[in-house]
């Protein structure tokens, strides 16, 4: 009996928290380090606590085509080559996405108008495609990973008892980054340059949030 007893102590909660799952879509600028800002978008799925209090993980894409000015000063520091053709050589296509779990709080400023602040943390994934050094119209692809986290602070107005319209200004921080291998084919020497992705920047972001 006692078994069944603390089963349902177990079970209770996470009956509670199904009849109150929260749901955000949020679109918005990112302007990580790396690249230049660009179009950013995300999901976060979660369970309210209460009005106050809510747990959740969240998902984004961010997507960006750039020259990595530092690989190509790397390219000229060590091979002395035209800066034109190690531009093309540098060209990145990068795809950024952070799986977070959160925790968010917020209390009422004005009439249907909620504050809130959220605190996240997890992995960021990249997705890198690269021209190859040797044929540099050909393409290459990498991943990385690297530990995440992520503040951000903004308002909610209430639209109706089951949705809110959302605006927030967040900060991201992550650095992926990954070995890559050069072969001079005039020398035949090899050297391994780190590329270093900066993924740490501001956003701004609005979306909606839904509860079910």
């Amino acid at each position: 009996m006692k078994k069944y007893f603390c089963l349902i102590l177990l079970i209770a909660p996470a009956l509670t928290f199904a009849q109150t799952h929260m749901g955000s879509i949020k679109l918005g600028i990112f302007d990580p380090s790396a690249t230049d800002a660009g179009f950013m978008i995300g999901y976060e799925g979660g369970w309210a606590v209460d009005r106050n209090f809510s747990l959740g993980w969240s998902i984004d894409w961010f997507n960006k085509s750039y020259v990595d000015q530092n690989l190509v000063f790397q390219f000229n520091d060590f091979y002395g080559l035209n800066s034109s053709l190690n531009e093309l050589r540098a060209t990145t296509n990068l795809h950024a996405i952070p799986i977070m779990g959160n925790a968010t709080i917020s209390w009422p400023v004005a009439p249907r108008v909620f504050g809130y602040f959220t605190g996240s943390a997890g992995i960021e994934a990249l997705l890198i495609y690269y021209h190859d050094y040797n044929n540099p119209d050909n393409s290459d692809f990498q991943s990385a990973f690297d530990f995440a986290w992520q503040i951000a602070g903004g308002v909610a107005y209430e639209l109706g008892p089951r949705s809110d319209v959302i605006l927030e200004l967040g900060y991201h921080y992550s650095q992926p980054s990954w070995d890559y291998d050069v072969k001079d084919p005039s020398t035949g020497q090899t050297r391994t340059f780190q590329r270093s992705f900066n993924m740490s920047g501001f956003m701004m972001r609005t979306g909606f949030r839904f509860y079910f």
